[in-house]
């Protein structure tokens, strides 16, 4: 089992405790969670299903580094045509092509 479907698995165990209890401050004491956590879960259950349930990321890609998708291409290419190159060689075998990669 996955971490992700062991959070899911918590959260709606959460769920299910309180709809058996019909008590939702005695179901966030015994499970240590606050109400407001609580009530995002719920929501995001009514919502989204299982789906809703599932730890999304915050964070935000980092394109800013990217390069030309011509020569990631290019690149993928060297490595999977010499997989024994390290980095220097592979660099130096695609500056010989005009490709500049640092």
């Amino acid at each position: 089992m996955t971490t992700q479907e062991k959070l899911i698995r918590n959260k709606l165990s959460l769920l299910e405790l309180a709809e058996y209890l019909k008590n939702v401050s005695e179901v966030c004491k015994v499970n240590g969670v606050s109400r407001q956590h609580f009530c995002d879960i719920k929501k995001a259950y009514e919502e989204n299903g299982l789906d809703g349930l599932r730890q999304k990321s915050h964070r935000k890609p980092c394109m800013t580094n990217r390069v030309a998708p011509e020569i990631e291409e290019a690149v993928v290419r060297m490595a999977y045509k010499y997989p024994a190159y390290g980095q220097a060689r592979a660099a130096n075998e695609l500056k010989k092509q005009g490709i500049l990669v640092s």
